[in-house]
């Protein structure tokens, strides 16, 4: 990637968003969705879903939750991560618990974002995992 180049320049970083509460992955839909270079081209509801629709859709950027039904978010990091090596997955949580920070890093997040400071960190965050791949 060139750093130099505009971000209109740039393709848009895809974003997978994976959480399971509907009003809050809608409205990070609606706000993602308004920012320039980036598109959301989906939505999953648990942890199987996000794995699944990842492998299908192959995004830039996974946002996922870690308290998930079905398989849970660290568990679905560690199979997108091992399987899908262009995605990196970013932890969008409301934990800031060490714990759960090593275990989204051993499962192989490339970063961890507390649901608190998204308005603060998370496009930044986004464009960063994405420049990483």
């Amino acid at each position: 990637m060139r750093f130099n180049q505009p971000v209109s320049a740039l393709p848009p970083v895809k974003v997978l968003i994976a959480d399971d509460s509907v009003p809050f992955a809608a409205a990070l839909r609606a706000v993602l969705g308004g920012e320039a270079g980036i598109d959301v081209v989906g939505t999953a509801g648990d942890g199987e879903e996000a794995w699944q629709l990842a492998r299908q859709l192959v995004p830039d950027v996974v946002l996922m939750d870690i308290s998930m039904p079905v398989l849970d978010g660290i568990e679905a990091t560690a199979r997108i991560t091992a399987e899908l090596e262009d995605v990196s997955v970013l932890v969008l949580t409301g934990s800031a618990a060490d714990t759960d920070r090593l275990r989204a890093a051993e499962a192989g997040a490339s970063g961890y974002v507390l649901k608190e400071r998204i308005a603060n960190e998370l496009v930044g965050a986004i464009r960063g995992a994405a420049a990483a791949c």
